[in-house]
Parts: structure tokens; C-alpha cells; sequence
């Protein structure tokens, strides 16, 4: 007897479908296939991050523990070990990095009213990148190392709900600093990188753009002083200039003035020198965006201890790049799910409850739900006692 959706069905609702059959059909994913469509190889792929399984065999073994109950996961049968691998292999990953940017577009649009815990109406991005590490034998086209391969994954992270608004997937190889250049920029916006970053070609066209950027000083940057304003050091703030840089070279790549701010931690005792185009922000403010940087730190932590990217299912690009898109994918559409129903567990306890009772059929809410502990049974008057003393 039908008794209402899995939950596993529930959260598939939340996916465009519409959409997502545009996006397959612009790149004709599904021409000539027969066994398992580009939907529902997103699908598998869904159920396999909801449920960590960690091969094909897995995936395989699983579903067919289950198989009575796919046709309310919106598929038709079990797919074979051989399929799924070349499903991987053959389905254009860019249908799913599509799919991706339009949930995230969709989630960033949902968190846009959320609060920072910096008093600033402006958008927040932090961009930083994360190196997974791959076999060099098995994933020969991603080269980092003479004897080791990596994928990076560069993020912009809008600090809002914590949700990625770029992505981008390259070799081990490529430089942090090169991501500048295909980085979408929006004015008004502030970018809060660490120093791997400082480039100061790539900060002036960022600064032309209208954008605002915070990042750290290297040692020995050869600048000087024009201005000093007013600090109070009880703050941390010890100094807050109006710089210009004297280097030949650094000149010409930045011509304007820059501002630079030395702040000592209160709590570590470390002194930092921040570097930062916009001049009307109260000093702490500022040591305040580069704080919240390390939210980034915290998303690659948090991504690669509880999605499956760091044992892939395939060893070529594509099924690599398919597996990551998926798994942003569903890190996306579970952000989504809690926002749109106004669910107060975190997104760890979210998933973990998924993980285990994704074929069960109840509520989303009522799935979040403590269990009511059962009331004792009183013990009867009537009852005999087996120990007398």
C-alpha cells in the first residue's frame, strides 16, 4: 500500500527537471542511449553522496537490496556496474555542472536576506581552492607532482548560507592566482582572499571593475607611505595607511593608491597587514571581512569529510568532473531543501538522518523529528517480587 513519498523521492522534487531536460538536450546527452538516461545517472549519483557508497559494486549491491522500492526513486531497474562506468565516462559532465550553477543560483537567491555577522550590506565572497589528490598512474591527465596527480578545485564562496557561487575544476598544476582571470566579478562585491592571490595586474582590474578586494601583504612589499589616519592600538588596529607602490613593475600594474592596515590579534598575538581598495570601512571592518575568510577553510573541510569526493568512481576527466558536479550538486539541493522548509537541524544532521532512512516514507520534517520516548509501563502492585528479604 502506497503510504506517501520516500524521502529520497522528496528531495528529487527540489530538483528543476524541466530545466535540467534543456540543459541535456542543448548538449544532447541522451542521444543514443538506451539503459541510463543523463537524469537518471544524476539519480545514482544523488543516492550514492546521500548514502556514501564508495565503488560501483556498492552502488550496484545496494540498489538491488532495494529494488522493489526504484520505481519511487524515478527509476526503472538496477543499473549494472559496466552501465554506470560508462555512463560516467560518456555523459558530457558539463550537463552537470550546469545543473549545479542553476541550483546555486536558485540557493543563492534563498540565503540572499540571510544576516553576516559583520554589520555591511554588500556581498561577500571568499575565493580560495582545495587540492584532492589522485593516483598519477591511474589519472595521468591531471599531473601535479613528478610522481602524483591532483585535481583543484577552485571556490568563490558567497558568505551568506555558505554557498559557492564558482566553481572551478582544474588540474593539480594550475596556479590559485590564474583563477583571477576567468573569475566573474560583480561590482560593489567584496573578495577576501589570502596573499597566494596578490597579483596586483589582476587586483587593478578587479578594482576597475567597481569591485572591492581584502587580501594580506607579502613580506618585503616595497610600498610607501602617503597618509596615515587616526588608530586607536587598545583596538588591535596599529596603523591604518594611504600606500603607493615603488616598485617599476608593481607600479605600472597598480597605479592608485592602495590602503594598508597592520592589525595585531588579540587572541593569537599575531600581527597581519591587510591590503584593500576600499577606503570608507572602519579599519576592523576590514580585519573583520579577512576573519571570515576561513568559512572557505571550513566549506572544503566540510565537503570532503561528508560527500564522495575523494574516492572517485572512474579514473578519466569526465567521469571525475561528473562526480564532483554531482556531489556540489546535492550539497546544493540539501541547502536548498532546509531553507525552503525552514528546517532548523544543520546540514550534518540532515544528512546523516538521509544517509540512513533515505527509502522511508514520511515527511522531510517528521524525518528531523527526536523520537518520543516511549512512557515507563508502571510496575503493578499485583506483581509478584522474585527476591524477598
Amino acid at each position: 500500500m502506497n503510504v506517501g513519498k520516500t524521502l529520497f523521492a522528496q528531495i528529487m522534487e527540489y530538483v528543476p527537471w524541466k530545466t535540467f531536460g534543456r540543459i541535456i538536450d542543448r548538449h544532447a546527452g541522451d542521444a543514443g542511449v538506451r539503459t541510463l538516461s543523463c537524469a537518471d545517472l544524476f539519480r545514482v549519483m544523488a543516492f550514492a553522496q546521500l548514502t556514501w557508497r564508495e565503488s560501483l559494486r556498492d552502488i550496484e549491491v545496494c540498489l538491488a537490496a532495494n529494488q522493489t522500492k526504484l520505481f519511487h526513486m524515478g527509476m526503472k531497474g538496477v543499473p549494472a556496474r559496466s552501465t554506470l562506468s560508462d555512463a560516467l565516462n560518456l555523459r558530457d559532465w558539463r550537463i552537470y555542472h550546469a545543473l549545479a550553477m542553476r541550483l546555486i543560483q536558485r540557493a543563492r537567491s534563498l540565503y540572499a536576506r540571510d544576516a553576516l555577522n559583520i554589520d555591511l550590506d554588500a556581498t561577500v565572497y571568499a575565493l580560495d581552492a582545495t587540492t584532492i589528490d589522485l593516483c598519477l598512474s591511474l589519472f595521468d591527465w591531471a599531473p601535479f607532482r613528478t610522481t602524483k596527480a591532483a585535481v583543484k578545485m577552485h571556490t568563490l564562496l558567497d558568505l551568506r548560507g555558505s554557498i559557492p557561487a564558482f566553481i572551478h575544476i582544474s588540474d593539480g598544476k594550475m596556479h590559485e592566482v590564474n583563477v583571477l582571470d576567468i573569475l566573474p566579478i560583480e561590482a560593489g562585491a567584496f573578495y577576501v582572499m589570502d596573499r597566494g592571490y596578490l597579483d596586483f595586474a589582476r587586483l587593478y582590474k578587479m578594482h576597475q571593475a567597481g569591485a572591492f578586494f581584502v587580501t594580506r601583504a607579502k613580506r618585503g612589499m616595497d610600498a610607501r607611505r602617503v597618509y596615515s589616519a587616526p588608530t586607536h592600538r587598545d583596538t588591535g588596529v596599529i596603523c591604518d595607511q594611504t600606500i603607493a607602490l615603488n616598485g617599476f613593475y608593481t607600479a605600472q600594474d597598480y597605479p592608485e593608491h592602495l590602503r594598508r592596515i597592520r592589525f595585531k590579534d588579540p587572541e593569537s598575538g599575531r600581527t597581519l597587514v591587510f591590503l584593500t581598495n576600499n577606503t570608507s570601512l572602519p579599519a576592523l571592518t576590514i580585519a573583520a571581512l579577512y576573519k571570515n575568510r576561513w568559512q572557505v577553510e571550513l566549506f572544503f573541510k566540510w565537503i570532503k569529510q561528508h560527500l564522495r569526493i575523494k574516492r572517485f568512481l572512474g579514473t578519466s576527466e569526465n567521469a571525475v568532473k561528473t562526480q564532483i558536479w554531482c556531489a556540489v550538486s546535492t550539497y546544493v539541493l540539501i541547502a536548498i531543501v532546509k531553507k525552503e522548509l525552514h528546517l532548523d537541524a544543520s546540514l550534518y544532521t540532515f544528512l546523516q538522518i538521509l544517509s540512513v532512512s533515505v527509502f522511508e516514507k514520511t515527511q522531510i520534517s517528521c524525518a528531523l523529528q527526536p523520537d518520543t520516548p516511549l512512557p515507563e509501563t508502571p510496575i503493578s502492585s499485583n506483581q509478584l517480587n522474585l527476591f524477598t528479604f
